[in-house]
């Protein structure tokens, strides 16, 4: 199965403390890599979604962003101890007394003692929930957007394949009819220079430039790489990193085959598949 790694999912959900925001992006890397921006108070949960990550994903760079936007429009609630506030003041009194030029201490002097004001713990424990609840929805929706993005990659890479095939056929086909004009055009080259055929010479030379221009298993293995290319879009699993060898694979025996080339047409056809190659492996660089 062919899933890209460039996506986008985006869910909200309204809590009893607020509106909870997650969006999940990923663009193409070699591995798995998610980084998170989340609120304080879910930092806690960082290392449980990078766990589900691990079992929805294989590669990509993952960006997670979760956003809490409260529901509490009024001012924050404050706590005050009383009883150190007046301890405070007590004893900044009693000091003043003691000073021949004494400062008068302030309501804020008192409120920025230790303990004094302190706000209260809220409880963040329905919102985590909601956040994993959230969180494992959005995934399984760029899961979702990832396969639709791959079966949209799917006709580009059986268009291309078959292409290759046709290529890769039309160079077996020619190969024998290849070697009979060649045959004859060293004849012709013997008979402009005036040389006697000697048979055997002639047969040494045929020897010696189908030894040369052999490609048959150039062919095959190119034959063998596009199936195997094929069968693998079939998978379902990660087939990116065998893709990308793949490509590497036929590269490498494109090249071949033009570098044994003794006709301008082999030459064009190794050239056309490189081309179609480089046309996959551009795209195969977005597959997971």
């Amino acid at each position: 199965m062919i899933r890209s790694m460039t996506a986008f999912a985006r869910k909200d959900v309204q809590d009893s403390q607020g509106t909870l925001t997650c969006e999940v992006r990923t663009v193409n890397h070699r591995y798995l890599e998610p980084s998170f921006r989340l609120p304080e108070a879910l930092r806690e949960l960082e290392n449980p979604f990078r766990e589900e990550l691990r079992k929805q994903l294989k590669r990509g760079k993952v960006d997670v962003s979760i956003r809490l936007q409260s529901s509490d429009t009024g001012a924050p609630g404050f706590e005050i101890n009383e009883d150190i506030a007046k301890a405070v003041n007590d004893a900044a009194n009693h000091v003043n007394r003691m000073l021949d030029n004494p400062a008068h201490i302030n309501a804020l002097d008192i409120l920025r003692w230790p303990g004094v004001l302190s706000v209260p713990e809220q409880d963040f424990s329905s919102v985590r929930e909601a956040a994993k609840e959230l969180f494992r929805k959005t995934v399984e929706e760029l899961a979702v957007v990832r396969e639709r993005e791959g079966d949209r990659l799917r006709p580009l890479f059986e268009s291309r394949l078959t292409q290759m095939k046709a290529l890769v056929a039309g160079v077996r086909d020619g190969m024998p009819g290849l070697l009979k004009a060649q045959e004859a055009h060293l004849r012709e080259r013997f008979q402009k220079a005036k040389v006697d055929l000697d048979p055997e010479r002639m047969a040494q030379e045929m020897v010696m430039l189908a030894q040369k221009s052999d490609v048959a298993e150039e062919l095959d293995r190119l034959d063998a790489h596009i199936s195997e290319v094929a069968d693998t879009l079939k998978r379902d699993e990660a087939i990116g990193r065998r893709l990308d060898f793949l490509m590497q694979e036929l590269n490498r025996e494109a090249n071949t085959l033009s570098s044994k080339s003794i006709d301008a047409g082999v030459t064009r056809a190794a050239v056309d598949l490189k081309v179609l190659i480089e046309q996959v492996r551009e795209q195969v660089q977005n597959v997971e």
